[in-house]
């Protein structure tokens, strides 16, 4: 019997693919140094747990509304006035089953067959597999490394058409670590403005912020951008809670409802105990976020200048999140033990099968002169990992 030609049309995750091979071979006893980390590699602060076992205790382990409880969908307006200084209402917030699910629903409720989604380049791997799973169209831009890959207006008038439904931005960004500007931000705005289309607003690593960067919601410019905007949080990144799978989506009341019936009939409601947690999270000290962002940024700095020490490699300075894309387009079409790297797969797979160092290459973000490395490990990891990267480069011929 035929499967569904759409869904067997969407790409595996290439970040999941190479993650899952590094862990085969660590289980085969290899000394595997991985970069591909997606998540903090931080222990969820012990007041978020204790306020789960609190939850347990008191029995909050049934069914919840299915847009989320009214406790945890209050404190988020909260925290994206305080924070973020933009105001929403309670009905205008949905949480789901983390921010991915979020970007999914989005996508489903706003998007018709041969819709247009911009995504600038490089992005994150979901996105063009949402857009396409919504049955839209994804449409990249290029953004270029020397402007640290910040939307370029001129590249984004050009790819806008009749057809353009929404674009996606990612402040900080997965993978580059680029910070968008005000500047940037209002160019943006003005032009979904002009030209009646939504902004998705992904925003889950706006705590990770290094050498003064500021984060800006797009959605606080301006009421009328606030309407056109869908804006994407979750807990995951800022409070080590990748595993708690809780995210929101604020937004236009209007397409807040049509989400919110989506997902009652997918999932129902977010994990009862998690939301709790996530309640907990939103209401209680930042330190623990301080004290993360503070031995992220330690980590970044060593890992942008050992690369850079390195001849044939290089990278730009990320200026959020806790991702360096490395750039190897010097080195490409060289070769390792027979082997010709004609692109950011091969490297990755020559460099993880000859110096068991896993990292993510950049076709999966649509940039195949670079691979993605992640600093959320040690810094001792980065540091082994980094000479044998550094190993395997002085080996191409």
């Amino acid at each position: 019997m035929e499967l569904s030609r759409k869904n067997l049309g969407i790409a595996a995750s290439l970040t999941l693919e190479i993650d899952a091979k590094a862990k085969r071979m660590k289980s085969q006893g290899m000394d595997i140094i991985g970069f591909g980390a997606g998540e903090p590699d931080f222990a969820t602060p012990s007041y978020i747990i204790e306020a789960a076992k609190e939850a347990l205790d008191k029995g909050y382990t049934r069914y919840t509304p299915s847009s989320g409880i009214i406790e945890l969908r209050q404190s988020i307006c909260h925290k994206l006035l305080r924070d973020n200084k933009v105001s929403y209402e309670p009905n205008e917030i949905l949480v789901s089953n983390g921010a991915k699910h979020s970007l999914y629903n989005i996508f489903q409720a706003i998007l018709n067959p041969g819709d247009e989604v911009i995504i600038p380049l490089p992005y994150w791997v979901s996105y063009p597999e949402m857009v396409k799973m919504a049955d839209g169209i994804p449409v990249f831009v290029d953004t270029l490394e020397e402007e640290n890959f910040g939307m370029n207006l001129d590249n984004l008038k050009e790819a806008i058409t009749s057809r353009t439904k929404a674009i996606i931005i990612n402040s900080p960004n997965n993978p580059s670590g680029c910070v968008y500007s005000r500047e940037q931000l209002e160019g943006i705005a003005q032009l979904a403005l002009e030209h009646n289309f939504f902004i998705v607003s992904d925003e889950i690593y706006e705590e990770l912020l290094y050498e003064g960067a500021q984060h800006l919601s797009v959605a606080s410019l301006d009421p009328q951008v606030r309407d056109i905007t869908l804006l994407v949080n979750g807990m995951s990144k800022a409070y080590a809670m990748t595993g708690w799978r809780i995210g929101y989506t604020a937004g236009n009341s209007k397409i807040i409802d049509v989400m919110a019936n989506i997902q009652s009939h997918a999932t129902s409601n977010p994990n009862s105990i998690a939301q709790y947690a996530s309640l907990a999270a939103l209401n209680g000290p930042k330190d623990i976020i301080k004290d993360m962002v503070s031995q992220f940024d330690s980590r970044r700095r060593f890992m942008v200048d050992r690369i850079n020490s390195i001849d044939g490699i290089s990278c730009t300075t990320p200026q959020g999140a806790f991702y360096v894309m490395m750039n190897i387009n010097d080195i490409l079409n060289r070769m390792h033990n027979g082997r010709v790297l004609g692109g950011s797969l091969d490297f990755a797979d020559a460099l993880l099968e000859s110096k068991n160092v896993a990292v993510v290459p950049g076709i999966a973000f649509g940039a195949d002169g670079y691979v993605r490395l992640s600093y959320a490990t040690s810094k001792e990891n980065i540091e082994e990992g980094l000479n044998r990267i550094e190993s395997f480069v002085k080996e191409l011929i």
